[in-house]
């Protein structure tokens, strides 16, 4: 359950995020942010928030574990926004990298969304979002961000 504990701090985050996903477009937009990641409940919670300062708008994400199913489900909302979106992700580490899917839409297209957390050490690591629209067959990643220790 602790699995996001190397996560607890201040860190400096390198966005890449595709234009237009499922477009196949490859231009991508670059954009700094800063983030502080605090620890709960003995390591089965996790939250943080992200500023992205030339975007004009935050975000705060909520880890929280479940130690019957031993699964991570991973909450996000944004500033621009105001609401939490649901379905979370969910999902689980095997070593330094952990997998978490959910089924979501982009602009009306159904997707199988995935997250990939890889843990590079502990001061830099990565997070890596993709959509699938066929059944997991194939996977656009559509934004990254890698995270150095602040």
């Amino acid at each position: 359950m602790n699995d996001f504990d190397f996560f607890g701090g201040a860190w400096n985050v390198a966005n890449r995020r595709l234009v237009k996903p499922l477009s196949g477009s490859d231009v991508w937009d670059e954009f700094p942010g800063s983030t502080v990641s605090t620890r709960h409940f003995d390591g089965a919670a996790n939250f943080d928030e992200i500023v992205f300062p030339t975007k004009g708008f935050s975000g705060l994400t909520l880890r929280l574990y479940d130690p019957a199913t031993e699964l991570w489900s991973i909450y996000w909302a944004n500033s621009a926004r105001g609401v939490l979106d649901l379905p979370p992700m969910v999902g689980r580490f095997d070593g330094p990298r952990g997998e978490f899917y959910a089924d979501d839409s982009h602009e009306g297209t159904p997707v199988r969304c995935r997250f990939v957390w890889t843990v590079h050490g502990p001061d830099s690591c990565r997070w890596e979002q993709a959509f699938s629209v066929d059944g997991e067959r194939t996977w656009e990643t559509n934004w990254t961000m890698d995270f150095t220790r602040a």
